[in-house]
């Protein structure tokens, strides 16, 4: 993966601190990746700015 790759969610996952959740398949736009190689930054329809663990997305 690399900046600004489009990704899909491979699990349904709850967003802490948020009511809402992402279900499978759902896409995640324009990533950017951190210092720490097993997280990535991206955004959602529903969620701005989430933070995702590596084994949760898969390249689009």
């Amino acid at each position: 993966m690399t900046e600004g790759d489009t990704v899909d969610i491979i699990k349904d996952l709850k967003v802490k601190g948020s009511s809402t959740a992402l279900e499978r398949g759902t896409v995640g736009k324009n990533i950017r990746l951190t210092d720490d190689p097993a997280e990535i930054v991206g955004r959602t329809d529903k969620v701005t700015d989430l933070l995702l663990r590596a084994g949760f997305p898969k390249e689009a």
